[in-house]
């Protein structure tokens, strides 16, 4: 049976479009009903999602009585993430690999650390094997004690995700200690904290913006946060804004949803803010070059350097330099052509009369909207040879 050309081409384009999911930490612990608690809050506190977006991870599970155990203490949900997410470790820790770590240990990151939730080291756990081939687990913040241990593996697709069974929950002070809600935390305090005192005094001056950011944290808040010396530096110019320039401003920074890391990596293009209304757009677009997360305005391009809160409804990062929305800021003109020399000899032509060449022309384009066209077209062009190559594969595949 040969199949037409265009029907061919229909089914290698749904080949290579559809999308795939490495892997689902829900589907995987519903074929273990003891985990079903552990599985519940791991969906409750939004980690199922933070972990499905990741790859080379291992997830240490507790089954329903160790759960029960850490549920009796009452602690808010945002404690119980903070918990969890010291069981998630950013690397890869199959059965196998467990029983062969070089020099016997090993120091992982965890999820918790990530989030930037996690002083200092204590987002780390120790893993070492012991005396009888027996797997020891320890958060750094336990002074070093291993008192829990491996009991067999659940799940793995390797190198991708390991789902183990641990004998009880990792014992953290940090991870443990009562969490308030994000509507209780001081959005200054945090800021002023972690090199932001500038951004963070600015805002607490201007009661409409402050209070702006406020009440949108239950619904779900991401907060970008100039660092200190770029937003000094900055200040004159804020100052010579208007009153109402001010609040549009500062409202720039913040955007009216949540967006964890991983999800600004994985959800490129515009962005608007708090300042966004209607006609004034106030965006931004965010785009990410492997690890790297830029925003991106007109006339300026910050880059995320830091995670200062990461706890759903609420993330707040730190960046390299001030975002200037188009609507408040021209963009910067381009440098001027340098003069021609003193001695240069005069055409024999009038120097006053226009000329025809396209490159002389004045153009009113906007230096950002020439880049747009530019990607464009490279854009295009790749879709023409992507064309080429499937193309030629059907007609090898006519020629069989």
């Amino acid at each position: 049976m040969r199949l037409s050309p265009l029907l061919l081409l229909l089914l290698f384009t749904t080949i290579i479009s559809t999308p795939t999911t490495a892997h689902n930490i829900t589907r995987l612990l519903s074929h273990h009903p003891s985990f079903s608690t552990f599985n519940h809050y791991l969906t409750l506190t939004h980690l199922a999602d933070e972990i499905n977006r990741r790859t080379t991870i291992t997830v240490c599970a507790i089954d329903n009585a160790a759960m029960s155990d850490l549920l009796a203490k009452h602690p808010s949900i945002y404690t119980v993430k903070n918990i969890l997410s010291l069981h998630v470790l950013l690397d890869y820790f199959g059965a196998k690999k467990l029983h062969q770590i070089t020099n016997g240990t090993a120091l992982a990151a965890t999820l918790f650390q990530a989030t930037g939730s996690a002083p200092g080291s204590s987002g780390f756990v120790n893993i070492t094997d012991v005396k009888g081939g027996r797997v020891a687990f320890g958060p750094e913040d336990n002074n070093g004690k291993l008192g829990v241990f491996f009991v067999k593996s659940l799940e793995e697709v390797p190198y991708n995700i390991s789902v183990i069974q641990i004998s009880d929950a990792f014992p953290s002070d940090e991870a443990a200690a009562p969490t308030p809600e994000p509507s209780q935390m001081n959005l200054t305090d945090i800021m002023s904290a972690h090199g932001c005192k500038v951004f963070a005094d600015t805002l607490l001056a201007n009661r409409e913006a402050s209070n702006t950011y406020q009440d949108n944290i239950d619904g779900g808040l991401t907060v970008f946060c100039p660092m200190d010396d770029a937003f000094k530096a900055f200040l004159p110019k804020y100052k010579n804004l208007t009153a109402s320039g001010k609040v549009s401003f500062l409202e720039f920074f913040g955007v009216p949803i949540y967006q964890s890391l991983s999800m600004l990596k994985s959800n490129n293009g515009l962005m608007n803010t708090l300042a966004t209304d209607g006609a004034s757009k106030f965006d931004f677009t965010v785009q990410n070059d492997g690890e790297e997360v830029t925003l991106k305005t007109r006339s300026v391009t910050a880059k995320i350097i830091g995670t200062l809160l990461d706890q759903q409804p609420l993330a707040i990062y730190t960046i390299n330099k001030v975002l200037l929305p188009k609507e408040l800021f021209k963009a910067e003109p381009p440098a001027p052509s340098p003069a021609p020399a003193a001695d240069a000899p005069k055409s024999s032509d009038d120097d006053s009369a226009p000329s025809d060449s396209p490159a002389d022309a004045p153009s009113d384009d906007d230096p950002a909207d020439q880049t747009a066209d530019d990607n464009a077209g490279v854009r295009l062009n790749g879709g023409r040879f992507v064309g080429v190559v499937v193309l030629s594969l059907c007609l090898r595949f006519l020629m069989l």
